[in-house]
């Protein structure tokens, strides 16, 4: 059997006769020899121990690498596959280096595509985008040079951006401490207990306090949402209007708590104004997706807001959500759900969320990271007091944040799929997430 995408569902896409490689968030999965079946991973972002769901950032594996428990087997390692050496750069025609983001390219056109990714470059053509690409003219056209990278099929959401480098060498230095810890006997004192310094532990009680007033102050205007229709005509344009409101009412309600939430946050406020725009617009759906997640109820299935309004797919569906955008909603939320965090331990990660530097249009990037990392301290000091045992537990969550970006980039193509099917935004959803009528 091939492996399928375990990210997205989707299938492999071939690279050469010896290779199969599916691109998606997190991983290529290589394929030697289909009669050999055994599997390689080749990991270009920071992949841990995670149950294997959509859009969670995993090994695709095929069943025969899977536990009964959903979790990866250890696997036996194998030769990255040799090239030829005489391939040929996708984009320029130079000599390639390798497979970079989906495509076999050489060394500058891959550096050019991650440069242009990161800085969210513009560029401009004299020759209205015209221009053949070779190894002189991709200095002499960045325009085209970026079309044609894209032409030939790599991939921004491979790219890893400044947060997602940072978390792979926390990662990488969890693991160290890990492996030091099990190689290495110390003597401890015997009864020797971590505690959370004073000033994390009324930092934490804070943030819990917060959370719990913004949602009050939602709860408070519950009654002010348009009521979810009883009617079961999925025809009734004006039915499916007022569940459509009542959704987008919703929103509403809880990108407001998230406002109101970010502006208690220590230091904040003391970023510029453009920047306090900048963090809020990347980072509202994914909190959104967060807090969505914390109310996932297992047993049933479905998502509950404000206490009395529950919803499960079809819902999701009837108020005009493509199952695209539902399935991974459900998925992550089920994900969060198995991690059994508690109040205190989502605030932090909402706030982590919140002060991320890589964000597109902050100018202030040192200032956010010593925003952030506080909230980054705290958790890792958190989870070692309530998870002595569980040292995957912190990367654990931070990778969480990376799957984030994933569904909101998902959630930028629900947005495209509502304005097509003429429903239009509320104007608060509208600036927020950048919709352009």
């Amino acid at each position: 059997m091939k492996p399928i995408c375990q990210c997205v569902s989707d299938r492999v896409t071939g690279i050469c006769c010896s290779l199969v490689v599916c691109v998606c968030v997190c991983v290529c999965v290589c394929v030697v020899s289909e009669c050999l079946s055994e599997y390689v991973v080749f990991v270009i972002r920071p992949v841990w121990q995670v149950p294997v769901r959509r859009l969670n950032c995993i090994f695709l594996v095929s069943p025969a690498d899977m536990s009964l428990d959903g979790q990866p087997v250890k696997r036996k390692k194998g030769p990255a596959p040799k090239m030829l050496g005489n391939e040929v750069c996708s984009v320029c025609g130079d000599k390639a280096s390798g497979f970079h983001y989906n495509v076999l390219s050489c060394e500058g056109c891959k550096g050019f595509f991650r440069r242009s990714v990161i800085k969210s470059a513009q560029y401009s053509c004299k020759n209205n985008g015209r221009c053949e690409m070779d190894m002189y003219m991709r200095r002499k056209c960045q325009q085209c040079r970026l079309r044609k990278c894209r032409e030939a099929g790599m991939l921004e959401q491979c790219v890893l951006s400044e947060e997602q480098i940072r978390l792979k060498k926390l990662k990488k230095q969890q693991e160290e401490e890990t492996a030091r810890t099990s190689t290495v006997v110390t003597p401890t004192p015997p009864q020797e207990v971590a505690t959370l310094a004073p000033e994390q532990q009324e930092m934490i009680e804070k943030l819990v306090a917060m959370q719990k007033q913004c949602n009050k102050r939602s709860f408070i205007d519950r009654p002010k949402v348009t009521p979810w229709p009883q009617s079961q005509d999925l025809q009734n344009r004006e039915v499916r209007q007022q569940r459509f409101a009542h959704f987008t009412e919703l929103a509403i309600m809880s990108v407001q708590e998230i406002v109101d939430f970010a502006k208690q946050l220590p230091g904040f406020l003391e970023l510029t104004r453009e920047d306090q725009i900048a963090l809020l617009k990347t980072s509202t759906i994914e909190i959104m997706l967060l807090e969505t997640s914390r109310r996932y109820n297992p047993a049933i299935e479905s998502i509950t807001f404000l206490k009395d309004f529950s919803y499960n797919k079809e819902d999701f569906a009837k108020a005009g959500l493509q199952f695209e955008f539902i399935d991974p909603i459900f998925e992550f939320s089920k994900g969060m759900n198995d991690l059994h965090l508690d109040e205190a331990e989502y605030a932090l990660l909402i706030a982590i969320n919140i002060f991320s530097a890589d964000r597109p249009n902050v100018q202030d990037h040192d200032l956010v990271e010593r925003l952030q990392q506080p909230y980054v301290d705290a958790l890792r000091s958190y989870i070692m007091i309530k998870r002595p045992n569980d040292h995957l537990m912190f990367p654990r969550m931070l990778m969480k944040l990376v799957s984030l970006r994933t569904l909101s980039s998902v959630h930028s193509e629900q947005v495209f799929a509502l304005r097509l099917q003429d429903k239009k935004l509320p104007p608060l959803l509208s600036e927020i997430w950048d919709v352009h009528e």
